[in-house]
């Protein structure tokens, strides 16, 4: 039974779900605070995810030809990460800000049509063919246990699924201190409750608003350098096609619910994942051309049964 049922389960779906939940949970927080903070949706968000992935492997592929060895994908990513934030306060200020006052749905096509610009000029710097991340096979580490006689059990999981769980897991740790302890985490809270009241407080609603594109650049890098770790490649579709999933998985979890973001990243990965593994029989379950279709039935079952979200987030 753990032969046919364990080893394939483990290994081919269950861990690649819960890699591709983290990927998910860290697109989603900086969704999830934009949207609590700001109060729209970023569309542009996936394509941030993108370029910081592209800027951190033209850093890796940049000391590869200057000193003959190239940084590990984590440690080019920290440039990426603060280049990317300047992008955001750009973006921000030039696109997103003269739009604070006005009805949502203009500040959401200028996200719409930013998506668009970030993504043309990643095609026109970096051209549109697939660029591979990081060369070579990624050779997993066997976990071997006896059962049974000649039964064994092998997980096999290989480093840079080590790599995105525990970066995420730290990343997580963080945001939770500085949501918790810090006196900007607090007043990023207080305005995600209440702008109004936060301001008659003397909360500065700019600097909220600047620390919460700090924190959604930041991992919406980890998450797009997360990504083309996993998948070995780089595309400038890759940023659209997780948009919808971290959606669903901002939704799932409660708008303005960081935690609930990442809760419902790991439930839309696993349930991609998941959905295509043949539980009846030797067909999948649902055919893993239909996996995006399975986050969007989740965020649309969760709009209409509790459009707060498990944690209780903002609704509007």
């Amino acid at each position: 039974m753990w032969e046919s049922f364990g080893f394939e389960f483990v290994n081919f779906y269950f861990v690649p779900g819960i890699v591709l939940g983290c990927i998910y949970a860290l697109g989603a927080i900086g969704i999830t605070l934009t949207f609590g903070i700001l109060r729209f949706a970023n569309f542009a968000h996936g394509e941030v995810m993108m370029t910081g992935a592209y800027v951190t492997w033209t850093i890796m592929a940049l000391t590869g030809a200057l000193f003959g060895w190239a940084l590990h994908p984590l440690i080019a990513a920290i440039p990426s990460v603060f280049l990317m934030i300047l992008v955001f306060f750009v973006v921000d200020r030039f696109f997103y800000k003269p739009f604070r006052k006005a009805p949502t749905i203009k500040v959401v096509m200028a996200s719409f049509g930013m998506m668009l610009v970030i993504r043309s000029l990643v095609q026109i710097l970096w051209g549109p063919n697939q660029i591979t991340f990081v060369k070579g096979i990624a050779k997993p580490n066997s976990f071997i246990r006896e059962l049974t006689g000649s039964m064994d059990m092998m997980i096999l999981v290989p480093n840079k699924h080590f790599l995105i769980m525990g970066g995420t897991v730290v990343i997580v740790m963080l945001l939770g201190y500085l949501l918790t302890y810090t006196r900007i985490g607090k007043a990023m809270r207080a305005v995600s409750d209440s702008p109004d009241l936060a301001l008659v407080t003397g909360i500065d609603v700019e600097v909220v608003i600047r620390a919460t594109w700090i924190v959604g650049g930041a991992c919406a890098v980890a998450a797009g350098v997360f990504l083309a770790t996993d998948i070995q490649m780089l595309e400038t579709t890759m940023g659209f096609r997780m948009l919808l999933p971290m959606f669903a998985a901002a939704i799932l979890g409660g708008i303005g619910k960081p935690y609930g973001a990442v809760l419902g990243g790991l439930v839309i990965g696993l349930a991609e994942e998941l959905s295509s593994y043949p539980w009846i029989g030797d067909a999948p379950l649902l055919s893993p051309g239909y996996k995006s279709g399975v986050a969007f039935s989740i965020m649309i079952v969760m709009l209409i049964v509790r459009p707060s979200g498990i944690f209780k987030g903002r609704t509007f």
